[in-house]
């Protein structure tokens, strides 16, 4: 049995962020799932765990760590995974293309967020699907926006995937499960269909997960 352990949510985009990770980095996990909707991650084992009571949480080498950024940036040093551009001025700009959604875009449509703008809003019609949508396809057009900058290529930043590319996917997913439309961004919906058919983000969708586990 492996010895690295992943505490995640099917759903979680920060989780799934962390399985593309871990698959392509040719690592075995084991899945342990902590359900959102249920409360899981704010029970005392989970909060032993992550004092945040967020997800994902991975046990690897010895170490138990946190945030999945930090952990992707782990994984990348450790694995050489070559998510990002050696050359610190292309390191910054690919960085900064991930975080504009992993930073600005993800945070304010986690469950927990648009969950509290709901209940803030008495559970107004169109909750929270409209918190949602209000969001996303802004963000995802100003991530297009920041993508002109960069050669056409397979994938966001190069002919490999990125960074850019394992925090875009998780948010195009979410982006079809709300209705947020991005078929006029044609650049999003050639690197999602490249991400769909790699093995290492195909394993990793939610939806491979959900049906896994």
């Amino acid at each position: 049995m492996s010895g690295t352990v992943l505490f995640d949510y099917w759903r979680s985009s920060a989780s799934y962020r962390l399985r593309i990770a871990l698959n392509l980095a040719g690592i075995e996990y084991r899945m342990v799932t902590v359900d959102l909707v249920k409360g899981e991650h704010k029970s005392p084992a989970h909060l032993a765990r992550n004092p945040q009571g967020f997800v994902p949480v991975l046990e690897t080498d010895g170490l138990r760590l946190t945030q999945s950024l930090a952990i992707l940036d782990y994984l990348d040093q450790t694995r050489d995974l070559g998510l990002l551009p050696k050359d610190p001025a292309a390191r910054a700009q690919a960085q900064a293309l991930a975080q504009s959604i992993a930073v600005d875009l993800h945070p304010v449509c986690n469950l927990q967020v648009a969950k509290h703008a709901t209940q803030l809003s008495g559970g107004a019609e169109g909750m929270p699907g409209d918190w949602m949508l209000h969001f996303i396809r802004p963000g995802l057009q100003a991530f297009d926006a920041l993508l002109a900058a960069y050669e056409p290529t397979p994938f966001c930043t190069g002919a490999t995937a990125g960074l850019a590319d394992i925090c875009l996917m998780p948010q195009l997913y979410n982006a079809r499960r709300w209705g947020a439309d991005f078929s006029d961004m044609p650049r999003l919906v050639a690197i999602e269909e490249t991400c769909a058919a790699h093995p290492a983000f195909a394993r990793a969708h939610p939806d491979a997960v959900n049906a896994t586990g």
